[in-house]
């Protein structure tokens, strides 16, 4: 310890605490102390990182490994549907309660399955195929068409499935007709509805042959296969449904995965058998919780060997100095300035050994991806971290370091000046 301390820096008092003039001077003499016992100081470091590093590597492989199953759970939404199983009565004022809750992200009345398919076909193909199709209620927010594309309105656009527009040969801007056709008083009666294709729905949106249209259409559909008139688009027949009619079912989403859950004990409760991707869902998360579990347990061994071992470790260091902290004592130094030299000396260990830890990690990661990058499909590495995981883990490191030298603390507050002097 061989910087000077100017005596006006001991003297001058703190009123709380160490002043900062005051935690600067201790600071620099924890420093240069540290620097001076290099060797000791690079073993302390050595050690720590011996810890971190596969503390790291475990934890990048554990959150590698469930964001691979996670992350296309989370991306597609079809995980997050909730379809009813059977045909229902579902009132208008239902589909505004379930509209109003936390845990609802979409939800659009659905007609009977027989009343929601279509013949479509492109009239100016060469081909000439027409298709069989399911039209699919969508509105403002549907969440398998994604930010790019906007739902259809009205009764004269339409969004076609990927393998519908693969089909038919169609892309946005395209013309397309359907056709429909019911049997009213032993007459057959067909009608042709031109509409514009305003997309293509991504191939996750729908894996069959769909159109997308808004609900407006889909109602005016199955009004008319029930025999009844659609004024808007000029389809006779009997007296039009009443605006307050009850739907058969619906399509919705859950806002996120556990929501899927919540919502399916609801509908159980409600009686309404419902089709979720619960299991699917479940799986993934159990084996999250089961891998975290064994994680932080092996962390907290870790941890607990590593700060035991430092403890004993600073609490040596300090019966060896224990004639310069008493000559510190001497000089003015108060116990609370000296209890912090171990302390700050732990964090510069810490700070030190999460550096090279990190380099060490990325380095295996590198590693570890390139041997692994053949057998994941779509590339997705095997082991990764954040950011934020790694700002956390300095946190961390810093606490254990820290309650690790607090022994050391406590230890150098106990020396009595008198020891400098004999």
């Amino acid at each position: 310890m061989s910087r000077a301390v100017p005596q006006d820096s001991i003297d001058r008092p703190a009123a709380q605490g160490l002043t900062r003039a005051r935690a600067r001077l201790v600071a620099g003499l924890a420093f240069d102390d540290y620097r001076h016992e290099w060797v000791l100081s690079s073993c302390s470091v050595l050690a720590l990182a011996a810890v971190l590093i596969p503390l790291l590597v475990l934890f990048g492989l554990r959150y590698g490994i469930i964001a691979n199953l996670l992350d296309p759970l989370v991306e597609n939404p079809r995980y997050r549907e909730i379809s009813p199983v059977t045909s229902g009565h579902f009132t208008p004022q239902w589909f505004d309660t379930m509209r109003a809750r936390g845990d609802v992200a979409f939800v659009v009345p659905r007609t009977r399955s027989l009343a929601a398919t279509i013949k479509l076909r492109k009239p100016d193909s060469d081909v000439g195929r027409i298709v069989d199709v399911e039209l699919i209620p969508s509105a403002a927010g549907d969440p398998v068409l994604g930010p790019e594309l906007e739902a259809p309105e009205g009764f004269r656009t339409a969004l076609l499935s990927w393998s519908l527009a693969e089909r038919l040969g169609a892309s946005a801007g395209d013309r397309v007709e359907g056709i429909v056709t019911r049997t009213r008083s032993g007459e057959v009666e067909t009608v042709r509805l031109p509409l514009e294709v305003a997309g293509v729905a991504p191939p996750a949106a729908f894996a069959r042959d769909g159109l997308f249209v808004s609900g407006a259409l889909l109602v005016a559909v199955e009004d008319f296969l029930d025999g009844r008139a659609v004024p808007e688009l000029g389809w006779d027949g009997s007296a039009p449904r009443p605006a307050d009619r009850a739907f058969a079912g619906f399509r919705m989403y859950a806002r996120t995965l556990d929501d899927v859950a919540t919502l399916r004990a609801y509908f159980l409760d409600q009686n309404i058998d419902v089709r979720t991707s619960l299991a699917d869902i479940s799986l993934v998360q159990t084996l999250d919780r089961n891998l975290g579990i064994v994680y932080w347990i092996i962390a907290a061994m870790a941890v607990a060997g590593y700060c035991l071992s430092f403890a004993t470790s600073v609490w040596a260091n300090v019966d060896r100095k224990r004639r310069e902290f008493s000559v510190l004592r001497l000089i003015g130094f108060r116990t609370r300035d000296i209890v912090w030299f171990p302390i700050v000396q732990a964090a510069f260990t810490a700070a030190a050994a999460w550096a090279l830890a990190c380099g060490a990690y990325f380095a295996v990661e590198a590693l570890l991806n390139g041997l692994f990058a053949s057998s994941i499909g779509g590339g997705e590495p095997v082991c990764r971290i954040r950011a934020s995981h790694l700002a956390l883990a300095l946190v961390l490191t810093l606490v254990a370091a820290t309650l690790a030298a607090a022994a050391g603390g406590y230890r150098v507050s106990k020396l009595e000046p008198s020891i400098g002097l004999r």
